[in-house]
């Protein structure tokens, strides 16, 4: 790929990552605002992934017939609508999930665009370091979007979210505009046709893949999770908005570090144990978290848990890439966003009715028992993909 054309797609998942990190904990700010119960936020998380859930397969069929440029596109047009939509029907819970509905199906075809983009203009020996860069670029996406909420909330528990919101759309229109500008997948039409109906049965029949998609389940869900119980969890303390967007930032600034140098990292220590031990320290600092703990303290476990679940995302790109054929690795990076949104439904409603007893520190201390689980588990994959 051209390092234009590379730029390109870095600059895309950056704005889809801040656009991400932007409106989903600002849906979160607008439930509170209109005195949603806690428990109602596990169910505004999970609409964000019932309808990818169901679209995923038929979404990486779409990249690799039509092609990634194209799904990319649709997905950033379905976000900027999405954008519109918080501004129009976000006056009640209900037009807050649609909105998070449409976030959702957006986000996943611009998603499983740029994996299959990454995974088909990549040579095989280099996809942890490719990833890792994809990774890295959504991760500064992830730091500047909770930036845009500490500008607005200042010293306020609850920041105006109509005026994020605005911004947003705005964000996604630029959006639209750089997936006109992708490259185009180089996989050839001939390999495109390879993927049959048995395509993701053969991947699922890896070794160690599944045992992949199960930790990269688990690692996003407990990112999102982060996301979603931090500013309630925030509120719980009488910490002021700006704080929990400094806090999401830092996390999302250590998610970079261990992304920018994956491939570095993975050569060094071996990727399977990388996978174990990062994912294992994070649980720990995770389970710390909701501690009555100074701010300075509590800043240095995000950091733990950023570094820690920085790594599952990309590893497990990269191991899904090399099992997969060309012309069947759109349908592998769906495969992936199925097992990360069946976590992202399931994992949030439990985690909505943990809150209704145990409130946010409950949800963010299972999630770290989950997320330990998920890290040893980690073992029983192959120490190299393929």
């Amino acid at each position: 790929m051209l390092a234009g054309r590379r730029l390109v797609l870095l600059a895309h998942a950056l704005l889809i990552q801040a656009l991400t990190f932007i409106l989903r904990p600002t849906t979160s700010y607008r439930a509170l605002e209109l005195d949603v119960p806690a428990a109602w936020l596990g169910v505004l998380s999970a609409s964000f992934a019932v309808a990818p859930l169901a679209l995923a397969l038929p979404v990486g069929q779409a990249a690799d017939r039509f092609g990634e440029r194209r799904v990319a596109t649709a997905g950033a047009v379905l976000v900027t609508l999405s954008g519109v939509a918080f501004l129009v029907l976000g006056g009640h819970v209900a037009g807050l999930a649609v909105a998070s509905a449409l976030f959702g199906i957006g986000h996943l075809g611009c998603v499983v665009g740029q994996q299959a983009l990454v995974a088909n203009t990549t040579d095989r020996r280099g996809y942890a370091t490719a990833f890792g860069h994809y990774t890295f670029a959504a991760s500064l996406g992830q730091v500047g979007g909770p930036m845009l909420i500490a500008a607005f909330g200042g010293d306020r528990e609850i920041p105006d979210t109509r005026p994020i919101f605005m911004w947003s759309c705005v964000i996604a229109g630029v959006l639209v505009v750089l997936s006109t500008l992708l490259p185009r997948g180089a996989a050839q039409e001939a390999a495109r046709r390879e993927g049959g109906p048995g395509g993701v049965r053969a991947i699922l029949r890896t070794p160690g893949i599944p045992n992949a998609l199960v930790t990269s389940c688990v690692v996003l869900a407990a990112v999102d999770i982060v996301l979603v119980y931090l500013p309630a969890l925030g509120t719980e303390r009488g910490l002021a908005s700006g704080t929990i967007g400094v806090l999401l930032a830092v996390r999302g600034i250590a998610a970079m570090g261990s992304r920018l140098f994956l491939g570095r990292l993975a050569e060094a220590v071996g990727r399977r144990r990388l996978l174990v031990v990062s994912t294992v320290a994070s649980a720990v600092a995770l389970f710390a978290a909701p501690l009555p703990l100074p701010v300075w303290v509590l800043g240095s476990l995000l950091f733990v848990i950023g570094f820690g679940l920085g790594v599952g995302q990309p590893l497990t790109m990269a191991w899904l890439a090399e099992a997969a054929p060309p012309g069947l690795r759109g349908r592998a990076m769906s495969l992936r966003m199925v097992g990360n949104r069946t976590g992202q439904l399931l994992i949030p409603s439990a985690a909505g009715l943990v809150a209704a007893g145990l409130g946010a520190a409950g949800v963010l201390w299972l999630t770290a028992l989950g997320l330990g689980w998920a890290g040893l588990a980690g073992r029983r994959l192959p120490a190299d993909p393929g």
